[in-house]
């Protein structure tokens, strides 16, 4: 049994693609790079069609529609869209017929619709947009009236909430937004059927955040995904992380039980334990990894975590015990900047 791991390297304007085999001893194994995306630090992956949507920057930023070929991990490009902004964040709804995107530098969500032609794929006019500041990421999530689309706001510290067509249109929900803590800098969302759980760059917390069946989110408990060993402090935005000793909370994933997040200033993995009722607890490990981890992403089962470092070239893997505990078995080479990993099974 394998599966495919795909990694964007902004600073190689590259995806690599990875075999992760399973067995008695996991392992990850290089198998091809396609370039020609400069900057790339996103996509969105259609498994049922196998394409690839990839965000690109430069003078004129834009989106590549690319499949994949999963013997190889090779991508060829079938089209290619042109974007106001470069795009920081990318998610597929409606069985991969709708493109969500965040762009953090323009302050602007869009939808685009999919339009599959035989044999190829490209991306239609927009639909929608919402202009929030700094947004980080767009997640979309089945509710009871139909699909909900969430836009995390890092500058205006909330999550705007929508209703999303079939047609790629955005209806506000009441309330239209919900508010994380002020100055927390709210960056990555995961929707896990009652509850999402949500990280924040400069306050370095998991926040849960209860959903209704339309949809609509609440705050709920919260706790600190950051290792007290470090004396890191409270960030904001502008700020140098890496020269004022501050935390940069990045990312997080569910495997199993555990939500697991990653923090850039100590280069580490946090293992928060989640109860049956979807309560968060206090970390129980912190596991050093990749230097700088931006991105990392964790296997359906929730046994294995590939992680990556914004300042490494190597892909590494790691297992989830049954405590949490994360140990690392192999690593892999990747290109330079690796910052966003989806595994393809």
């Amino acid at each position: 049994m394998s599966e495919l791991v795909l990694i964007a390297n902004a600073g190689d304007g590259s995806i690599s693609a990875l075999r992760l085999h399973r067995g008695d001893s996991p392992r990850l194994e290089a198998l091809a790079t396609t370039s020609g995306l400069e900057g790339c630090g996103t996509f969105a992956v259609d498994p049922d069609r196998d394409l690839v949507h990839a965000a690109y920057k430069g003078d004129q930023p834009g989106i590549a529609t690319l499949r994949l070929d999963r013997a190889t991990g090779a991508l060829t490009a079938l089209s290619r869209t042109d974007v106001e902004h470069g795009m920081t964040y990318l998610s597929l709804a409606h069985g991969g017929t709708v493109l969500l995107g965040a762009s953090y530098g323009g302050g602007l969500g869009q939808v685009w619709p999919v339009v599959h032609d035989e044999g190829s794929a490209r991306l239609g006019e927009v639909t929608a947009e919402a202009r929030f500041a700094n947004l980080h990421c767009v997640v979309p999530a089945s509710a009871e009236q139909g699909t909900v689309a969430y836009f995390v706001s890092l500058g205006d510290d909330l999550v705007a909430q929508f209703t999303l067509g079939t047609d790629g249109a955005l209806t506000a929900l009441d309330p239209a937004t919900v508010a994380a803590p002020s100055g927390s800098g709210p960056r990555h969302l995961v929707v896990d059927g009652d509850h999402a759980y949500l990280v924040t760059e400069f306050s370095g917390e998991a926040i849960r955040l209860d959903r209704a069946a339309d949809g609509t989110l609440s705050p709920a408990e919260s706790v600190s995904i950051v290792d007290p060993r470090h004396g890191l402090q409270h960030s904001r935005l502008g700020a140098d992380p890496t020269q004022e000793h501050l935390i940069w909370g990045a990312d997080l994933h569910r495997a199993g039980g555990w939500l697991v997040t990653s923090e850039r200033s100590s280069s580490e993995l946090a293992s928060i334990p989640v109860d049956a009722s979807g309560r968060l607890g206090a970390p129980v490990h912190f596991t050093p990894t990749q230097q700088q981890p931006r991105g990392f992403n964790v296997t359906s089962d929730g046994r294995l975590v590939v992680s990556v470092g914004e300042r490494s070239t190597e892909a590494e893997l790691l297992r989830v015990g049954d405590d949490g505990s994360l140990t690392s078995l192999s690593t892999a080479g990747i290109g330079r900047g690796p910052n966003w990993v989806r595994i393809v099974g």
